[in-house]
C-alpha cells in the first residue's frame, strides 16, 4: 500500500483522516520526516529537522484521538509544519542562515511558533532563508541556496525561500515566513504557493529575529486559501510580549465562500504599466482581473501617486532599521567570535567581518551612513515623510475599493546567478514594498503558469489595514477558477513515502 504524502494533503484532510483513524499522527510524523530526508538533498529547504519534537507532538495527538479529545486541539491537528530559521524554537538552532549564529541554540520559543504547535502542528524543522532576511533569492544563505522545486536551476525567491520551497515540494503542509518588503509574497509567487503577509500587528513578532522592526510581519505559506485561513486563526491576535500586536477577533475562514459579487476590486494602472513587468506576468494578472469581473466584482481604477517612491523610501528605512538591529551581534554575548584579537574593538571588527556575509555587511554600512550626522536629515526624515504619503494614498484608495489586485513580482523565477547586480535584485520587490511601508495586508496566490517560461505566476491581493479577510475572500473566489496550488510536478508523485 502506498503511504500518503501527508505534507501534500490539506489541513482539513489531515485532521479528518486522523480523527477517523485512517492513519495515526505517528505515521504522519514518520512519513513526513522520511520525505524531507529523501528530498532535501535536492531542494535544500531545511537547515535542521526536529524528529524528537515531531514524535512528541504525534504522541500527544494520538493520545487525544484515543481519549476522544481531538476536538480540543486546534485546527492544525496532525498538520506537518515548519518554520523559517529566524524564528526561535526552544532547543533548536536559530541561525538566520548566517555564520554569525551558526551555533546559536534558542533558549525560548517565538509566539507564532508556540501558537502553531498549540494548534496541533507537527513540527518538522527549520527552513533556509537569505542571511538575516537580506535578499530576494535565498542565494545569500551562508549554508547554500534553496532550489525552486519547479525548476532546480532557478531560485525560489527570498528571503523566505526555504519556506516557499518546502510547501511547493510537499515537504510541509504549512510553513511560516517573515516579510519585510516582499519576503513572503515574492517566493510564494516564484514557487506557486499561497503566501500571506498579514497587516502589521496582526501576528506577534516576539521571538522572531528582527530585520526592520517597523516593517517585519510573520505569515504563512500554504497550498490552499482555506489552509492559510486556518493558520491565520491560530497565530493571529494580541501578545503582551509584542507591543505592536493588536487584539484580533476575526475568524479568517468565515467569509471564504461568499464570492466577490458586489465587491469593488481596485487596479493600479501604474503597476500594470511598470517598466520591467514581463508580458506573461501582466497577462496572468489581467486574466485574473477578468475572472473577478465575470464573477460579479466591480473593477475600479485607483491611483497610488506616491507608490513610485516606495523603493527609494524602503531602501532608506530598511537599512537604517537593519543597522540598529544588527548592532546586537557583537561577538560578546553570543554569536561567532574571532580568535586571537588584541582588544575589544579588533574583536568586534574581525568577528563581524567573518560572521556576516556580503549582503548583510552592505546593508549595515548603508544604514550606518544614512543615520550619520548630516545625512540623517537629508534621507531618513524625508523617507519617513514619504511613508506617510504612501500610507495616506492607500487610505484614500480603500475609500473606493474593498481590495486591490496587482502583480507580485515583475517576472517569474530567475536562474541562479542571473541577477548579480544588487539594485536589479532589489527591484524584485517593486510591487510589494509599498504594502510593508503602509502596513496593509497582502497575499500572493498562484494563477497558473507563465506562457513563456512555464513557471508559476502569482497575483497579489492587497487589503485595507486589519481587513485581511477581504483579500482571503477574493483569493478563495479566484481559487475556484485556478484550484489549490499543486505540488511541483517533479515532486508530486511522492519520491519519498512510497
Amino acid at each position: 500500500m502506498t503511504t500518503p504524502v501527508f505534507a501534500a494533503m490539506g489541513a482539513r484532510a489531515v485532521r479528518d483522516g486522523l480523527a477517523s483513524k485512517e492513519f495515526s499522527a505517528r505515521e504522519i510524523a514518520t512519513a513526513s520526516l522520511e520525505r524531507v530526508s529523501a528530498l532535501n538533498g535536492e531542494v535544500h529547504a531545511y537547515l535542521e529537522t526536529t524528529e524528537a519534537l515531531a514524535l512528541v507532538a504525534a504522541a500527544r495527538l494520538d493520545a487525544a484521538v484515543a481519549s476522544g479529545t481531538l476536538d480540543e486541539i486546534g485546527p492544525l491537528a496532525g498538520v506537518p509544519v515548519a518554520f523559517k530559521d529566524n524564528m526561535n524554537l526552544l532547543g533548536t538552532h536559530t541561525t538566520c542562515s548566517s555564520k554569525m549564529l551558526e551555533n546559536y541554540v534558542s533558549p525560548y520559543t517565538a509566539t507564532c511558533v508556540e501558537r502553531t504547535i498549540a494548534a496541533g502542528g507537527i513540527v518538522l524543522g527549520k527552513l533556509n532563508m537569505d542571511e538575516f532576511a537580506f535578499g530576494s533569492s535565498t542565494e545569500t544563505s551562508a549554508f547554500g541556496p534553496t532550489k525552486n522545486p519547479w525548476d532546480l536551476s532557478r531560485v525560489p525567491g527570498g528571503s523566505s525561500g526555504g519556506s516557499a520551497a518546502a510547501v511547493a515540494a510537499g515537504m510541509a503542509t504549512i510553513t511560516l515566513g517573515s516579510d519585510t518588503g516582499g519576503s513572503i509574497r515574492q517566493p510564494g509567487s516564484f514557487c506557486g504557493t499561497v503566501a500571506v503577509k498579514p497587516t502589521y500587528g496582526v501576528v506577534s513578532r516576539y521571538g522572531v529575529v528582527a530585520f526592520g522592526s517597523s516593517l517585519d510581519q510573520v505569515g504563512p505559506f500554504t497550498r490552499s486559501v482555506e489552509d492559510a485561513a486556518f493558520i491565520m486563526n491560530a497565530i493571529a491576535g494580541h501578545d503582551v510580549r509584542d507591543c505592536t500586536s493588536q487584539v484580533n477577533e476575526v475568524d479568517f475562514t468565515a467569509n471564504l465562500g461568499e464570492g466577490v459579487r458586489g465587491m469593488r476590486i481596485g487596479v493600479v494602472p501604474t503597476f500594470m504599466e511598470a517598466p520591467g513587468l514581463t508580458a506573461e506576468v501582466k497577462a496572468k494578472v489581467e486574466e485574473s482581473i477578468e475572472h473577478l469581473r465575470q464573477m460579479g466584482a466591480e473593477i475600479v481604477e485607483v491611483e497610488l501617486p506616491n507608490a513610485q517612491a516606495a523603493m527609494s523610501a524602503y531602501y532608506v528605512l530598511g537599512p537604517c532599521e537593519a543597522f540598529s538591529n544588527m548592532a546586537r551581534f557583537d561577538s560578546v554575548r553570543y554569536g561567532y567570535r574571532a580568535e586571537g584579537c588584541k582588544d575589544l574593538n579588533s574583536q568586534y571588527a574581525a568577528s563581524r567581518e567573518a560572521g556576516f556575509g556580503p549582503e548583510t555587511r552592505r546593508r549595515i554600512m548603508l544604514g550606518s551612513y544614512l543615520l550619520s550626522a548630516g545625512v540623517y536629515d537629508a534621507y531618513y526624515y524625508p523617507a519617513q515623510q514619504v511613508r506617510t504619503l504612501i500610507t495616506e494614498d492607500y487610505v484614500r484608495a480603500y475609500e473606493q475599493v474593498d481590495c486591490i489586485i496587482a502583480p507580485v513580482s515583475p517576472r517569474t523565477a530567475f536562474k541562479f546567478g542571473e541577477v548579480s547586480d544588487p539594485t536589479e535584485m532589489y527591484l524584485s520587490d517593486m510591487f510589494t514594498v509599498s504594502i510593508n511601508i503602509a502596513g496593509n495586508g497582502g497575499l500572493s496566490m498562484p494563477v497558473g503558469l507563465g506562457a513563456d517560461t512555464g513557471l508559476p505566476v502569482g497575483v497579489q491581493l492587497i487589503s485595507p489595514a486589519f481587513k485581511d479577510e477581504n483579500m482571503l475572500r477574493v483569493a478563495a473566489a479566484l481559487e475556484t477558477v485556478y484550484g489549490p496550488a499543486p505540488v511541483a510536478p517533479d515532486f508530486a508523485a511522492g519520491k519519498a513515502g512510497e
